[in-house]
This record gives structure tokens, C-alpha cells and sequence, in this order.
């Protein structure tokens, strides 16, 4: 049996929303609920709640299954381990029949439709995205929006959440996107972070991560493994030899993170990965440091980045000539020509 406390806990916070009518509220609760719950104990505690069958076991029952859905195959995050899909079948099972129980705002925990999506910069050199979701019940009431922060220079993995109401969103400065395709992002942060032991993560992202997943599978033709598009939008090359050479170097660097530009990272890219990684013309190497700059000014051209190129690309031309510098492929590479 789960322990008395935790049980008494829970009904008793069960009994309040019962008088509260609200989905968000009592979703975001299961969510909390979901957190806090040792995997070992699901089974039992949910053994408990069915054998209480009073109206706040039963609400508790239904607002797990609808924070903890059963993965669809486009939808699923499957590294989260068989532990956590087994949870979702037993919380599935244990609601079966319930709905019909409770009074009828109950039903329409989990049934919101995606009104609109928004993705950017966190900060001012791209370190932490955002990827926001705005959702709406299917009686047009309780409007929200999710904000998942995803982190770049560790991967891209989640690293906070929080469920707001939509007006949070004006002080973002986000633009637009489609809906499919954060979503899709946001499962693929949560995955890879579940692949990664020991992420620093917020304190409070367990306590969102339930409905933060299961909002973002309500997505219609969700989009996994997006690619960035910001590089294809990138329109002011300079005109100058060799530079669409040394764009597609700064493009393969950037990769799937391409809004993450800080000063560490264009220091890395000038001083340590061109030398290592790229073989290049020189006519490339000479046009690169325009090319950096013009992507610096596209990027939010922020003084402390250009800063680093007017210091590190002077040495560019010496770096890319030092043999020692390059890395086992580089070397084979140059082998071959």
C-alpha cells in the first residue's frame, strides 16, 4: 500500500478541485502528482484509488490517464524506458469507465485543440531556445500556452517548462512557427534529455514534463527531427570570392542549432573546429571573416561576438595552414586529394 500521508494528500487536494471545475488546474495538479510518484509505488497507488471509488479517487484516476497518455508511434519519446510506458498502459487501464462518473468539465482534461506555435531565442546568443504551444479546451475556455526551454550547447535537450496564460507571451519576442514542428521539437528535447544521465535540468521541470509531453502529442501531423531553417534564410552573402564556400563551412559548423551564435562559439569555430574539421580554398579562407561578420549582424550583431572575430580572425589564415592542427578525418581527407 502507498503510505497513508501520500494518499490522504492526494484525495484531499482531489476534493478541492472537484470544486474548482477547472481541467488546467486539474491537470497540472495530476501532472505534480505524476512527479512525485516512486515508479515502484504506481501500481499499488493506483490499486488504493480504485478500491477507495469515492468521486476524488476517481478524479485522480482520470487526471493521470489524461496527463500520462498512451504513446502514439508518431508521437512517442520511447528512451523515457518500458518503465514509463508500462505507467501510461496502467494509468489507461485504471481510468477506463471513469469519465462518465464525474461531473462533465472531467472529459475535457486532455481534448484541447493547438491554436498556435511560436519558437526563438531565449537569450541574446541563442544558448537556451524556447518553443511555445498555445492550446484552448474544446469549450474555447481555460487558454493557455506551454514554454519548454531547450538548451543548446548541451544538445538541445529540455530543460524547463512552464504552462502560462497566453499573455505571457508578449514579453517572448518570439516569431511564429508551425505548430507540428515545435511540438515535434519538444518531444525530441525531452527525449534526448532522457538519454543524457545526470542534465542539469530546473528544479521544476519534472513537475511539467507530464503534460508538457502529452500536450505536445495533441499536435496534429507532428514533425519529429525538424530541421532549422534560419541558414536558408540568411540573405546577405558578401560578395566576394570563395564565399558561398566559406557560408557552407559556417553552416555544417552551426548545424541544427544555427540560433545559438555567442562568443565562445564563433571563437570555437574560427580557432579550433576550421582548423580541425574544414579543408578549404583559400580564396574561402580569406572570405570567412566577412562571411562571420555578416552572420553575426543576421544573428542579433551584437558587439561582445564581433569583438571575438576582429581578435581571433587575423589568425585564421596561419590556423588553417598548421598541419598539426587537423583532425584524423581532415587528415585522411587531405590524403585522398
Amino acid at each position: 500500500m502507498v503510505s497513508t500521508s501520500a494518499f490522504t494528500k492526494a484525495i484531499a487536494q482531489a476534493r478541492d478541485l472537484l470544486r474548482w471545475h477547472s481541467p488546467l488546474r486539474t491537470e497540472l495538479w495530476a501532472a505534480r502528482l505524476t512527479a512525485s510518484l516512486d515508479q515502484a509505488l504506481v501500481p499499488a497507488f493506483l490499486r488504493e484509488l480504485a478500491e477507495d471509488g469515492t468521486a476524488e479517487a476517481r478524479l485522480t484516476l482520470v487526471a493521470l490517464a489524461a496527463v500520462n497518455p498512451t504513446p502514439s508511434p508518431s508521437g512517442a519519446v520511447p528512451s523515457a524506458g518500458t518503465a514509463e510506458a508500462d505507467d501510461s498502459e496502467a494509468y489507461a487501464r485504471a481510468a477506463e469507465g471513469l469519465i462518465d462518473t464525474l461531473p462533465t468539465w472531467v472529459s475535457r482534461m486532455g481534448r484541447v485543440t493547438c491554436e498556435g506555435a511560436w519558437y526563438g531565442k531565449a537569450d541574446p546568443y541563442g544558448e537556451q531556445v524556447l518553443a511555445v504551444l498555445s492550446f484552448r479546451y474544446e469549450n474555447s475556455k481555460e487558454p493557455h500556452i506551454l514554454v519548454v526551454g531547450i538548451d543548446q550547447p548541451n544538445g538541445g535537450i529540455a530543460v524547463d517548462a512552464v504552462v502560462e496564460e497566453p499573455k505571457f507571451l508578449d514579453d517572448l519576442h518570439l516569431d511564429a512557427a508551425e505548430p507540428q514542428v515545435v511540438a515535434g521539437r519538444i518531444l525530441d528535447a525531452f527525449e534526448l534529455g532522457d538519454r543524457i544521465m545526470g542534465a542539469a535540468v530546473a528544479d521544476t521541470l519534472p513537475e511539467v514534463r507530464p503534460l508538457a509531453i502529452a500536450r505536445a502529442r495533441t499536435v496534429p501531423g507532428l514533425i519529429r527531427g525538424a530541421g532549422d531553417d534560419t541558414a536558408v534564410r540568411f540573405d546577405e552573402l558578401p560578395d566576394l570570392p570563395g564565399a558561398r564556400e566559406a557560408f557552407e563551412k559556417l553552416v555544417e559548423f552551426l548545424g541544427d542549432r544555427p540560433l545559438w551564435w555567442s562568443p565562445v562559439r564563433v571563437s570555437q569555430f574560427l580557432t579550433s573546429w576550421l582548423p580541425r574539421e574544414a579543408i578549404m580554398s583559400d580564396a574561402a579562407i580569406a572570405a570567412m571573416p566577412e562571411v562571420v561578420r555578416a552572420w553575426s549582424r543576421f544573428s542579433g550583431d551584437h558587439p561582445a561576438v564581433l569583438r571575438h572575430i576582429d581578435e581571433d580572425a587575423p589568425r585564421l589564415p596561419a590556423l588553417m595552414a598548421d598541419d598539426s592542427l587537423a583532425g584524423l578525418a581532415k587528415r585522411i581527407a587531405q590524403g585522398r586529394l
